[in-house]
């Protein structure tokens, strides 16, 4: 079964058709930058050039880089502040003409694809994936249960929001070494392992394509470290198997597909 899964991004919006039954996607990519200022509308349209470059016209999963409740953007940090309180599953559904569209946040959307088809399967305990990328996104499972909209990007880290000093933004921003941005990754792992002691922490977004330049870098951490098997087309894949879960029935988590 194909599904159409779609990833907004701060920097960029990329989709694809996606094969649940392989959990990879079924066509190569397509990817526009997110405009600037990233507002509902903007970006909106956007998501529709995506999926009418795939003359896609059956259910959309779209992701979000923010908490996400019933549809409704709750939060926007690296998004115009316009999402806030904005019911982004009409919105896109009105741009798409009037496709089932179903809207969870990005890293959710990474971290069940991971636990279904990825490094995550399979493992019970507590384990955390975390997308690095502009922000960092989080995902949070209990033996295979995701607690959704963590958002752990925005714990305090030496007095400042945690992912402007150990996202990859912040690693371009400040020109910082792997070595500079993998010890700010550290202190972040750190802290997080001390809050929730997890069993396993998956390394999601682009970076994961590059873990020799920082994995090996990383010290101290109990909890095993891993990059992301699905890369950064895990939130597309995510995004496809909410879609497929929401067909399914209410109540459906986005982990009901199997691989």
């Amino acid at each position: 079964m194909q599904i159409m899964g779609v990833d907004i991004g701060g920097s960029g919006i990329k989709g694809a058709p996606v094969d649940l039954d392989r959990g990879d996607l079924a066509q190569e990519r397509h990817k526009v930058l997110t405009p600037q200022p990233a507002t509902p509308d903007g970006v909106a349209g956007c998501v529709a050039e995506v999926v009418r470059a795939f003359s896609w016209s059956g259910p959309v999963g779209v992701t979000f880089p923010g908490v996400v409740t019933s549809g409704v953007t709750r939060s926007a940090a690296n998004m115009d502040k316009g999402w806030v309180g904005a019911d982004a599953a009409a919105l896109l559904a009105r741009e798409l003409g009037g496709l089932p569209v179903t809207v969870l946040n990005d890293a959710d959307a990474a971290g069940v694809a991971e636990m279904t088809y990825g490094a995550g399967r399979g493992r019970d305990g507590t384990v955390i994936l975390l997308t690095l990328g502009t922000g960092i996104g989080s995902a949070l499972f209990t033996d295979g249960r995701l607690v959704p909209n963590t958002e752990l990007g925005h714990l305090e880290l030496k007095g400042h929001d945690a992912e402007t000093r150990a996202s990859v933004k912040a690693k371009e921003d400040h020109e910082l070494s792997w070595e500079h941005w993998a010890n700010r990754v550290q202190k972040y792992l750190a802290h997080v392992e001390m809050l929730f002691s997890p069993d396993l922490f998956i390394i999601g977004g682009g970076v994961s394509r590059k873990p020799e330049k920082f994995l090996p870098l990383i010290e101290g951490i109990r909890a095993e470290i891993v990059p992301a098997k699905l890369q950064n087309n895990a939130g597309i894949v995510g995004a496809a198997m909410a879609a497929r879960a929401a067909e399914a029935g209410p109540g459906a988590p986005p982990g009901a597909v199997s691989a």
